[in-house]
């Protein structure tokens, strides 16, 4: 199975897909171009489609699977909280959704933060509607929460004429689409991660054989209808290597559950925390790196290897030095990233609960 890949980051989340489904990335979309050089490396036979709003996606191969992970800062938790709508970053689930209408894939991953759950979307009321308490239409860039929120335990939404929540808009929107959704919302820590990273994951699968093509909804703005500049990031180095079998990559979760014994000297080093790293270094088959760089100046901060290995990324997936990438960048990339063996699970119950439904 063809895999095409939206704000791919550094891959964590095509590493889950490619897993789950047996499948292989094909292209990406990335632009970041630190990050890109990152995920050109690990899929060097993969192009850098460019930039997601200028894209004609007529032009695009098909995949079977497309993936994403759209960006969380307007709906995040620990942001200003704008929502999902046109003119915010997490408004570029627009594109993803104009991706899907035309290329029209079997599947659809989309991974994102907590607040997708709670950040509210903004929408266009239907013709005939006029009640703007429902959905005002001078709510500011700044305070985009919308009056007379309905009581909706799920934060779902209820009609398409009433506010929705962010993770009601991206549901609502792949119905549109004809695709059939579920969903999952779980913390890392569930498969042993000694950090809980809540993520909400979303699996949908086209629920027409040969849909007819669904014009995109009217509250996601004007999209762009340009080709993209393809990016030229792609390693072509003359010792290129054939990339490590899937196996290797996303290693199975093992003893997530299982009691561990804390010796003194790890009881030393890591304190409250020597059960949690202990339980995750026999999971990922690696020690713990160390976890800090001091500094007169500016004082601890997280080594990016120690943030590789909270992520289960096997080791130098993002810090090699052959990336180019800064400490700061290697942060940023991580900080921003998918933990694979989390994504992997989700999808893995996600795809039960589909074969499973009557």
């Amino acid at each position: 199975m063809r895999v095409g890949s939206l704000f791919s980051g550094y891959g964590g989340l095509d590493l889950a897909v490619e897993e789950a489904f047996g499948a292989r990335t094909i292209w990406f979309s990335e632009i970041n171009e630190p990050v890109a050089r990152v995920f050109a490396h690990h899929w060097p036979d993969a192009p850098n489609l460019g930039d997601i709003t200028t894209m004609d996606w007529n032009t695009v191969p098909p995949v079977d699977i497309l993936c994403g992970g759209f960006p969380c800062q307007d709906v995040s938790t620990v942001g200003k909280m704008a929502g999902l709508k046109p003119g915010t970053r997490s408004g570029l689930w627009a594109h993803m959704a104009a991706a899907i209408d035309v290329l029209q894939p079997e599947w659809v991953v989309i991974e994102n933060v907590r607040g997708l759950l709670s950040a509210p979307a903004i929408r266009t009321n239907l013709e005939g509607d006029d009640n703007e308490q429902r959905n005002p239409e001078h709510a500011s860039t700044t305070d985009a929460t919308p009056r007379d929120m309905e009581p909706d335990p799920w934060h779902l939404g209820e009609t398409g004429t009433r506010p929705l929540r962010a993770a009601g808009a991206v549901l609502g929107d792949l119905a549109d689409l004809r695709y059939d959704a579920q969903w999952i919302g779980l913390p890392a820590s569930l498969i042993g991660a000694p950090h809980p990273r809540f993520r909400v994951f979303i699996l949908a699968r086209r629920a027409l054989p040969h849909p007819t093509r669904f014009r995109c909804l009217p509250w996601r703005g004007e999209l762009g209808t340009g080709q993209g500049t393809p990016g030229h990031d792609r390693a072509e180095s003359s010792d290129h290597r054939p990339r490590p079998p899937r196996t290797e990559r996303v290693p199975a979760t093992r003893g997530a559950g299982h009691p561990v014994d804390a010796n003194r000297a790890a009881l030393q080093r890591w304190g409250r925390y020597a059960e949690a790293v202990i339980r995750w270094e026999q999971i990922v088959g690696r020690p713990a790196p160390a976890p800090a760089l001091l500094s007169d100046a500016s004082g601890p901060r997280p080594t990016p290897a120690f943030v590789e290995w909270l992520m289960g990324l096997p080791t130098g997936w993002v810090t090699d030095e052959r990336h180019g990438l800064t400490l700061n960048q290697q942060l940023t990339a991580l900080g921003n990233g998918v933990l694979p063996r989390q994504a992997t699970t989700a999808l893995h119950t996600c795809l039960l609960a589909h074969h499973n439904r009557p």
